[in-house]
């Protein structure tokens, strides 16, 4: 750090400083009383410009190179870059108290400090300099709101999608499942030989249709139910001389075989009993897998429908959005967090009118209130999600009960940035994304909060305004 000690090196620091914009049609005068109050500092490339934590008293103006900062105790923390000629660093008016990174010169760094001490006398003798560092300062501020937002809504995107491929992976690892032990079936009835008459064959067939359509899904108290149900069937089987009665008593368990069905066939079965008992079996095996294939595959196609609704893929932006359905889509696609233990009721007003609003960013409102209230409650409560009409409104209510917002924090949980949530938690979305989200459609969002009951109210306007 070296002091401008002379007037041919404030002539030489001046021709650099007139680059930066703030100071370009500043008076020589006022520019040699910058730099004769500043500080020059020179940088190599790695070397530390200022460290995240430390008082924030310092504007930095680079004459030269480029500077990079992160805050370095969050290894995933957004980088800001300041490259020559510019201001940066703590400015006039910022409210900032600490250094919030730690920056670096990229390059060599030649730069002037000003202490903010000297901010008092330097706005008062050059009032159209404070000008231009407010738009210095708001323009920072804008594109730091930017960036973040944008890191959030990719957060939450990949949040969301996380929880998607969970959901869609277990009916596909379902069907998977299906498909092979339908395999596995097929095997075993090309395996099976007939040895029985078309008079016996047709009273089997109708013995098996009577069976089939007294049978009852398999409930069984706990594992060792079935276990004890399995062990009595294969010893019926054995005692009967019943080949591979270990294969066939698991599946005659599954389909929940009764002491009166094997009877039953047996009677209609004779000699045949053990071939017949393993085609039957495998084939009421079959019906299940089919069942459960139709489950799986339906349910994918539930998902894949709730994310094109979700997205309004395909859709123009601003459509006619049916509020009920806009929720019932956003609770499919939050089933992976709700489904651990929070219960949902819900409370329609029938025949609701549609409303003008953007659908993809009304749907995001929910899904934040949701995952907010999911999260409130520890992933163990009550969801109540109420709809209603109010004049030329839809009212919607989502409450919970949870433990509550404080009073404290409750007059502040719209500002931008506020979270009372750990690191990697909730949406990152915020809530003050969502109060700009309903105010950009006219509407409105409050919220009141005690212990076990946190209710946030949304207005939309039916009509979106001109």
């Amino acid at each position: 750090m070296t002091a401008l000690p002379d007037k041919a090196h404030t002539d030489a620091v001046s021709a650099p400083l007139r680059k930066v914009p703030a100071f370009s049609d500043l008076s020589d005068a006022d520019l040699e009383w910058f730099i004769g109050h500043a500080e020059e500092r020179r940088f190599s490339a790695g070397e530390i410009v200022s460290r995240e934590d430390s008082a924030a008293d310092t504007m930095l103006v680079l004459l030269s190179g480029e500077i990079r900062g992160r805050r370095e105790s969050e290894p995933d923390s957004q980088t800001y870059t300041a490259t020559a000629p510019s201001v940066t660093g703590f400015l006039p008016f910022s409210r900032m108290k600490t250094v919030p990174m730690t920056a670096r010169a990229i390059t060599a760094v030649h730069a002037l400090a000003l202490n903010s001490s000297h901010f008092p006398e330097m706005l008062h003798r050059m009032p159209e300099l404070a000008q231009r560092l407010v738009g210095v300062l708001t323009d920072r501020v804008r594109s730091f709101t930017l960036v973040t937002q944008q890191r959030e809504k990719l957060a939450a995107l990949g949040k969301l999608s996380a929880g998607l491929a969970h959901e869609l992976n277990n009916p596909s690892a379902a069907a998977r499942r299906s498909a092979s032990a339908l395999r596995d079936c097929l095997a075993r009835l090309r395996q099976v030989a007939r040895n029985i008459g078309p008079e016996d064959c047709a009273l089997l067939a109708k013995r098996e249709e009577e069976i089939r359509a007294s049978l009852q899904p398999a409930q069984f108290k706990d594992e060792f139910k079935r276990v004890e149900r399995e062990e009595a069937i294969q010893a019926w089987l054995e005692h009967r001389k019943v080949a591979d009665a270990w294969t066939l008593a698991p599946l005659l368990t599954e389909a929940n075989i009764t002491d009166t069905h094997l009877e039953s066939f047996t009677a209609a079965a004779g000699d045949s009993l053990g071939p017949e008992l393993m085609r039957f079996a495998t084939l009421l095996e079959m019906e299940r897998i089919a069942d459960e294939l139709e489950h799986s595959t339906a349910r994918i196609s539930d998902l894949i429908k709730a994310i094109k609704e979700y997205s309004y893929m395909d859709q123009a932006r601003l459509q006619e959005v049916d509020i009920t359905k806009s929720l019932e889509t956003t609770l499919t696609i939050m089933h992976h967090k709700l489904k651990r233990g929070i219960s949902v009721t819900r409370n329609y007003e029938p025949d609701l009118p549609k409303i003008m609003a953007y659908g993809s960013e009304l749907n995001q409102v929910w899904t934040n209130l949701i995952d907010n209230a999911a999260d409130a409650m520890g992933d163990n409560g009550k969801l109540h999600i109420r709809t209603a009409r109010e004049n030329e409104c839809i009212l919607v209510e989502i409450a919970d009960n949870g433990p509550g917002i404080p009073p404290e924090v409750k007059s502040r949980i719209f500002e931008p940035f506020f979270t009372t949530k750990g690191v990697g938690d909730g949406t990152g979305l915020g809530l003050d994304f969502v109060y700009r989200i309903v105010t950009s459609m006219h509407g409105q969002i409050s919220v009141e909060s005690v212990p076990g009951n946190t209710r946030f109210s949304v207005r939309i306007p039916i009509q979106a305004p001109e």
